[in-house]
């Protein structure tokens, strides 16, 4: 099977677990929304829930991608169960043992870490993000066993059972917040992250059958050692990156005791579709380009349609959210305790986050092209730089120029926008020239096609205001977004752009076939 139908068949698979699990992440952002709004609580909420979720991306969650998935692949490639075996207890093992070791010296260190986090929050802000800290971060140890044993899933191509633990994840966490939000308030917010990183552990465990792990602990094993070497210089960035986090949770309590929760929502509108495009196809892709870095011309044109697709995927979705910003918020969020205003401030927070959302499509992709060539010092070094973009940048303009909360924003769009431009020509130089794989011209297509769309989308906001009623204005975004899909996808046709010509194929393909949850080559 060729590697454009690999790709595009796993990236497919995974755009269906990834819908669900987005599906339910949006069923939870409206459960939070609408118990809670954008009160301090949750802004309390959402600053003790990085805690595990830096770690994770510090311990376990950088090395997926970087050396992980790269490593394993080439055990599961050369189709040795038993060594693969040996392989994954030593890291399951070893893993168990750094993450009990890192949750517990975290309970410990819970009140200096809260005051680093919220210096400039109020004192009663102060005390609920330290409970809530005590409260969370032994999920880190569930997610952190999640992301070894769904390194194993992709390493083996089997894609189904990461996407259904996210889904998992979020089922749980609303159940918890459902069931128990009368009797424990936001406490049922932090709760309900480790049920739901507990269920994202069980859900992904079965991808581990058919492999004879011998369990123990080998740190000298030699794939140990080159998934060591290989993470090292990744560890080393996401230390910084950490940092920059906390630095900008701090400065988010700066501008005011509601902005980490103004922020937690419309970052998720971002997150939404480039985890439906980009996650997916990064993912198909990344084991292919690790079992071609010694043929650069197969290695660039894999790449090449990676980028093909995800900068046609993302560009309709961009102009679709612009154009339509308040209205989706006020159907997604707007109720309970998320009122008119709510709506407003998120989607003026929003609007100057998306013009990041094509750079951040590819950006993952041209990080994973690095990894796949055993190369994780440059994507480090770049993030160390985009770090420093960003603190220059925030710094600069909620102070000499006051803006506030949307300062951050900017300085934050600016930040991930550079990283991919720089990305691109540091990928450009490391593997050639891309001309001649079609990317510029796609792009150029695909921009001609989503500004046309983009017409249509403000033709039909001028034309008419958005009704209140949650019917109407469902009917509404969903007439306006098919107007927008179908004018984007008839003039790539016209255009002549392959890709779409192959998509009605893969699905009808997909579904003749019988569900495995593993993608072949």
């Amino acid at each position: 099977m060729s590697n454009r139908r690999v790709i595009l068949g796993a990236a497919f698979l995974l755009l269906l677990g990834n819908l669900a699990s987005r599906l339910l992440g949006l069923v939870r952002e409206q459960v939070i929304a609408a118990f809670f709004g954008i009160t301090a609580a949750v802004s309390a909420f959402g600053t003790a829930s990085r805690v595990p979720t830096m770690f994770y991306d510090l311990v376990i969650g950088g090395a997926v991608s970087a050396a992980l998935v790269p490593v394993l692949s080439e055990y599961a490639e050369a189709d040795d169960s038993n060594e693969l075996g040996r392989v994954i207890g030593t890291l399951l093992v070893g893993a168990a043992l750094a993450l009990a070791i890192i949750v517990l010296l975290l309970l410990a260190a819970a009140a200096p870490l809260t005051d680093i986090l919220v210096t400039q929050a109020k004192s009663s802000d102060h005390q609920i993000t330290l409970t809530f800290v005590r409260i969370v971060t032994p999920a880190l140890f569930f997610l952190g066993m999640s992301g070894v044993t769904a390194a194993v899933c992709y390493a083996r191509r089997w894609y189904a059972f990461p996407a259904a633990s996210i889904a998992l994840y979020n089922a749980g966490l609303i159940a918890t917040v459902v069931l128990f939000h009368r009797q424990l308030g936001p406490t049922s917010l932090v709760l309900g992250v480790v049920v739901g990183a507990f269920l994202q552990f069980a859900a992904v465990a079965p991808g581990l059958r058919g492999v004879p792990i011998r369990w123990g602990f080998e740190p000298r094993h030699p794939a140990v050692r080159r998934i060591i070497r290989l993470y090292a210089p990744v560890a080393a960035g996401l230390v910084i990156t950490e940092i920059g986090v906390v630095i900008d949770t701090n400065l988010a309590w700066g501008t005011g005791d509601q902005s980490v929760a103004i922020m937690r929502v419309a970052t998720y509108l971002v997150q939404l579709p480039l985890g439906l495009v980009a996650t997916g196809i990064s993912l198909a892709v990344l084991p292919i380009l690790s079992r071609l870095v010694d043929d650069l011309p197969g290695f660039r044109h894999t790449l090449s349609l990676g980028l093909r697709l995800a900068l046609l995927g993302i560009i309709p979705v961009t102009v679709y959210l612009t154009a339509f910003a308040v209205p989706v918020i006020h159907l997604l969020f707007q109720r309970g305790a998320f009122d008119a205003s709510a709506t407003s401030v998120t989607a003026a927070a929003f609007l100057l986050y998306a013009p990041q959302l094509p750079f951040v499509a590819v950006d993952q992709l041209l990080v994973y092209a690095f990894y796949a060539r055993k190369d994780t010092l440059t994507p480090m070094l770049v993030g160390l730089g985009g770090v420093g973009v960003y603190l220059v940048s925030a710094l600069t303009l909620i102070g000499p120029f006051h803006l506030g909360l949307s300062g951050l924003i900017i300085a934050n769009t600016l930040q991930n926008s550079l990283h991919a431009v720089v990305l691109m020509v540091l990928v450009w130089r490391s593997v050639g020239s891309l001309r001649g794989q079609g990317v510029g011209w796609t792009l150029g297509r695909a921009i001609v096609a989503g500004l046309a769309a983009g017409a249509v989308a403000y033709a039909i906001r001028l034309a008419r205001a958005s009704p209140d009623s949650a019917i109407h204005l469902l009917v509404y975004l969903a007439l306006s977004a098919l107007a927008v899909v179908v004018t984007y996808a008839v003039l790539l046709h016209v255009l002549g752009v392959e890709e779409v010509l192959l998509v009605p194929r893969l699905v009808r393909d997909r579904f003749a076939s019988r569900a495995t949850g593993r993608v072949a080559v």
